[in-house]
């Protein structure tokens, strides 16, 4: 179940970021890394700061696009630090570790972190069903990121040993997300469609997709 579980990097410009993020999975049993367009490929800093986590580091999934990481996933959760214009629905990280498993025993789930300056873009936040925001201090709640990851990847954790302990899983969702790839199929034909009754104008589809 639980390498059913993608953690995403989006953009990491640090390659010691790569190796802890490493290191925290690995502690709670994560092990599926992809790497989006990283500013730098891993290295030894990496292998070093992964402690012990180097086989992550080495079998992590490298591609150009955000797309080819959600390939196939039926649920995408991305990390939000900042308040955002765009009206999504969020949880908290223990919503997040329960929704994850819940869905990681049938299809492959993401979640998603963004660059250690700015995050996620708004268009790649809009790629996720939901949002998870952890609640740190309002006073100081700069996160590095495999802390966020580490936070995160915890309550998967906790999640998943409940079933364990259980003998049962989590409960599912009564209706299953769609996969991602179809999903965006769907959002592309939708575009099509309100481009050609002129419901939508082409340069700005935005304002209503």
């Amino acid at each position: 179940m639980l390498q059913n579980i993608r953690i995403v990097l989006v953009e990491t410009s640090h390659t010691g970021n790569m190796g802890s993020v490493a290191r925290a999975m690995k502690t709670m049993g994560l092990t599926n890394l992809w790497l989006v367009n990283p500013l730098v490929k891993p290295d030894s800093q990496a292998i070093a700061l992964a402690a012990g986590a180097s086989d992550v580091i080495g079998n992590a999934h490298i591609v150009d696009t955000l797309d080819e990481a959600l390939a196939g996933c039926s649920l995408v959760v991305g990390t939000s630090a900042r308040s955002r214009t765009l009206p999504w629905p969020m949880l908290d990280p223990r919503e997040c570790g329960l929704k994850s498993v819940a869905e990681a025993a049938n299809t492959p789930v993401a979640l998603v972190f963004g660059r250690e300056r700015v995050g996620l873009t708004n268009e790649e936040l809009q790629k996720c069903h939901y949002h998870v925001a952890i609640a740190a201090n309002p006073e100081y709640s700069s996160l590095n990121l495999a802390m966020a990851v580490q936070v995160i990847a915890y309550e998967v954790r906790m999640a998943w040993l409940a079933t364990q302990e259980n003998g049962e899983q989590v409960e599912h969702e009564e209706t299953p997300y769609p996969l991602v790839d179809d999903l965006e199929r769907f959002y592309g034909h939708l575009e099509q469609t309100l481009l050609a009754t002129g419901f939508i104008r082409e340069n700005h589809p935005g304002q209503v997709m």
